[in-house]
C-alpha cells in the first residue's frame, strides 16, 4: 500500500494551454500544433479536441487566460496601494518597475517564466492573428479607463503607463536592457512626477 499523499495535478485544458505556451515560448507560432500540444500536454489528440476544436481556439483560449491573469495581478496591485489620487498609477509604477531581485540584477517581474511566457504569447497571436489580443485590448482598455479616474492631473497616469509599457516593450522585442541603474533612475523620475502631481 502507497502512504505518500496524492498530488493535486492540473486538469487537462490547463495542461494543455500550459503546454502550448511553453511550445510557443520555445518555437513560436509555426511549432506549436494540435499534436505537439497533446504530446507534452501528456493527452490524446481526441482529449485535446474536446477542449479546443482547432488552432485557433486554442490561442483564443490562450490569450483569454493571459488577459485574466493581467487583469487579476493589476487589480491585486491596485489593492496593495493606499487609497487616494495616484493609486492606479502607482501600482502600474510598481507593476512595471518593481524591485530588484536579492542579487539587483533584474526585477522580480522579470524573473517570472509567466511573464516572459505572456511576451512569447503576445508576439505570436500578432503574428498569426491580430484579432486574437482583443481580450488584452479589452483589459488594456479598463486599466486606461482607471488611470482617466485616478485623480491625476491629466497625462500623468499614462506617462507612468507608457514608460511601463516602454520598459516590457523592450523586452519584448529585445530592444535593449536597461542597467539595474537606468531602472532605477527612470522609478525615481516618475515617482517624482507622481508626488508633485498629488
Amino acid at each position: 500500500m502507497n502512504d505518500a499523499p496524492a498530488t493535486t495535478q492540473p486538469d487537462a485544458r490547463t495542461r494543455v494551454l500550459d503546454a502550448a505556451e511553453g511550445i510557443i515560448q520555445a518555437r513560436g507560432v509555426a511549432g506549436l500544433t494540435l499534436e505537439a500540444a497533446a504530446r507534452d500536454a501528456g493527452v490524446s489528440k481526441g482529449g485535446l479536441l474536446y477542449h479546443f476544436a482547432s488552432k485557433e481556439a486554442l490561442l483564443d483560449a490562450m490569450l483569454r487566460r493571459l488577459a485574466s491573469f493581467m487583469e487579476q495581478q493589476y487589480r491585486m496591485g491596485v489593492e496593495a496601494q493606499p487609497p487616494g489620487p495616484g493609486r492606479v498609477a502607482r501600482a502600474m509604477l510598481e507593476w512595471g518597475f518593481g524591485e530588484a531581485d536579492p542579487q539587483g540584477e533584474t526585477p522580480l517581474h522579470a524573473c517570472d517564466e509567466r511573464h516572459d511566457r505572456a511576451a512569447a504569447i503576445f508576439l505570436a497571436a500578432f503574428h498569426h492573428d491580430p484579432v486574437l489580443l482583443d481580450p488584452i485590448r479589452e483589459v488594456i482598455a479598463r486599466f486606461r479607463q482607471d488611470i482617466a479616474a485616478d485623480g491625476l492631473p491629466p497625462g500623468v497616469g499614462n506617462a507612468i503607463n507608457a514608460a511601463s509599457d516602454g520598459m516590457f516593450m523592450a523586452r519584448l522585442f529585445r530592444l535593449y536592457t536597461p542597467t539595474p541603474e537606468e531602472r532605477a533612475e527612470t522609478r525615481a523620475a516618475l515617482e517624482k512626477l507622481l508626488e508633485a502631481a498629488r
